[in-house]
């Protein structure tokens, strides 16, 4: 066969080919049969091989590459994919609209809203250029995620080239990845059937397969998308309605939610939830919510965003399903502020997917209010469920006929045995807790250096929870900046420890020691101090001394004058920053 001929073959090929995988995976009505789609895929194989020229990014050929030999690549989302804030019923429906309009300032304008089904999956973002894909990135932070273009492009519900004669210069997508019900199913089976840990949610699944490096994995379990938003090159007319939006997205080859619809006041917005709390058992993928969008895309610009989510949208939680269990054990939990934290421990049972075991009691109020003030006895009926679809949390406690040993908040740390301070409301203006605060406990040690060495902190790879165990046992650290005193010695001395492993660990650390103030500032663990507000600090205040004056005097001005930093954050620094300790270790830091 001659070059021209091969080439107008091999185009025609992909033509065809990519019109039926989308008609398959996209509209679910296949216009092949399976042996036609294998017969042509083969054929274009074959004229791909002996015409390397000829290959091109959007064949069907290329959906599943070559392993990714290093680790994941982080990636800054030029445009924030940003994270949505909750309502858990129907009735907290008409404060965020009023909240909306303030912020609008519309007193009796009508608002349209598009309700979208929300999905159980993984947030993406995914670049085409010219309207050919050319990236595929995770929230992460929702400033900055991790490049899976590798994976993304297997997923066959993504077009690799969009569906537009007149594609546009570039175009940012936000979808959702996610596994069908089936799907991971089949999935735990094989992975039972091959002695693995299956995953506990599809969410998991779903996170896990996409993070894989090899694009032959995330290729065989079949993950799919719908994309809901889409962010168009400003040459291009732009859709005024979200709407209209997911009609563009539909047209260039996406999947979108089926059951999306346009409300024009909050009672069809409570009908849209009410019917689908009902019916959501009956979708053949799982979803945890309701998205309520204002529809008109201008007024979503105006609207504008928190350092998180939106303020033009809102997920509303479906109710959770509740399970009744039996209370076998209270244990104490120390956290990394020194707060006490108590945990049921009860029969397993099954909620949403997983099997529970263990669930928060938050503090000893919240055990008086569950217990109306008898306490809790081994046998007691705990009532549980998820908060958010994610959280264990109990609910409800129903004393047993026949008590059993009475389960009693400590008063002494189980780390360390300090006595235990219980705070107050009124003294302390945060939240009521009981604390250790022997700032030597070694629970709250472990803890701190967890959080130091997280992802969103300093990201000190190789720092897990045993290596710290290892290191706090030994007496090698006792405070943060301990870590960056280390020696090779000292580590290879540690059982498990090579000589490898433990240039990598210090490598990590001198690395750690660029990232920037944001991070620090959230690594710290101050109370109340996240990574959205770290954010702030750090902008508003470039070095720990700056900060240490600013909080020195009135932090009402900081309130006032920094959007997201509210008094509970402001006060918690202030008392954080006026313990001479902690004064001493910033110092130590930026040494």
């Amino acid at each position: 066969m001659a070059l021209a001929e091969a080439e107008a073959r091999t185009e025609a090929l992909r033509q065809h080919l990519n019109q039926a995988s989308h008609a398959y995976h996209v509209l679910a009505e296949p216009i092949l049969p399976d042996q036609e789609y294998d017969r042509l895929y083969r054929e274009l194989l074959e004229l791909e091989e002996r015409h390397p020229q000829l290959v091109r990014p959007d064949s069907p050929t290329q959906r599943v590459g070559e392993p990714v030999e290093a680790g994941l690549a982080s990636v800054v989302h030029a445009i924030p994919l940003l994270s949505l804030d909750n309502i858990f019923n129907v009735e907290e429906l008409p404060k965020w609209e009023q909240r909306l309009r303030r912020q609008l300032s519309v007193a009796d304008q009508p608002l349209a809203y598009s309700c979208e089904l929300k999905v159980d999956g993984v947030a993406l973002a995914l670049r085409y250029e010219d309207g050919l894909l050319v990236k595929g990135a995770t929230r992460g932070d929702g400033h900055r995620g991790e490049e899976i273009t590798a994976s993304v492009r297997t997923i066959r519900s993504i077009p690799l080239r969009l569906r537009c004669a007149d594609p546009p210069a570039w175009v940012e997508v936000r979808g959702e990845a996610f596994l069908a019900e089936a799907t991971f199913s089949a999935i735990n089976q094989q992975r039972r059937q091959q002695d693995e840990v299956p995953f506990a949610n599809a969410r998991n699944a779903c996170a896990g397969t996409l993070r894989q490096l090899d694009p032959q994995v995330v290729a065989s379990r079949k993950v799919d998308f719908l994309a809901y938003g889409l962010h168009l090159s400003p040459e291009q007319p732009q859709p005024r309605q979200q709407l209209a939006a997911l009609d563009w997205l539909r047209a260039a080859g996406f999947k979108i939610d089926a059951q999306a619809q346009r409300c024009d006041h909050l009672v069809g917005v409570q009908q849209f939830y009410q019917h689908w709390n009902l019916q959501r058992h009956h979708l053949p993928y799982g979803t945890d919510g309701v998205v309520v969008k204002l529809n008109d895309l201008a007024l979503q610009q105006q609207a504008g965003h928190t350092q998180r989510a939106p303020r033009w949208a809102v997920a509303m939680k479906f109710s959770q399903t509740e399970a009744r269990t039996t209370l076998r054990k209270l244990v104490a939990q120390v956290g990394r502020t020194g707060v006490i934290t108590p945990v049921a421990e009860f029969d397993p049972v099954e909620l949403e997917g997983s099997t529970v075991a263990r669930a928060t009691l938050n503090n000893a109020d919240r055990i008086a209010v569950l217990t109306k003030g008898v306490g809790l006895h081994v046998g007691d009926t705990l009532v549980v469920r998820k908060a958010g679809g994610v959280i264990p949390e109990v609910v409800r406690v129903e004393p047993c006929s026949h008590p059993g040993e009475p389960l009693a908040f400590p008063r002494h740390c189980p780390e360390c045995g300090s006595l235990l301070v219980r705070e107050s409301k009124e003294s302390k203006g945060l939240e009521a807790a009981t604390r250790c605060v022997n700032r030597g406990c070694p629970a709250i040690l472990r803890c701190a250096l967890r959080h130091w060495a997280s992802r969103d902190a300093l990201d000190i790879d190789g720092l897990g929870r045993e290596r710290i165990e290892q290191l706090a046992e030994r007496g090698l650290v006792h405070t943060i900046d301990d870590v960056y005193r280390l020696q090779e010695a000292d580590l290879t001395a540690l059982e498990g420890w090579a000589s490898p492993s433990a240039r990598s660990v210090l490598q990590s650390l001198e690395s750690s020691r660029q990232q920037p103030w944001h991070r620090v500032l959230y690594g710290l663990g101050i109370p109340h101090v996240g990574t959205a507000n770290a954010k702030v600090l750090a902008q508003a205040f470039p070095s720990a001394e700056q900060l240490a004056e600013a909080f020195s005097s009135d932090r009402k001005f900081i309130v006032d004058h920094l959007e997201g930093i509210g008094l509970k954050t402001a006060t918690a620094l202030q008392k954080w920053l006026a313990e001479p300790g902690n004064r001493r270790l910033l110092t130590q830091l930026e040494a």
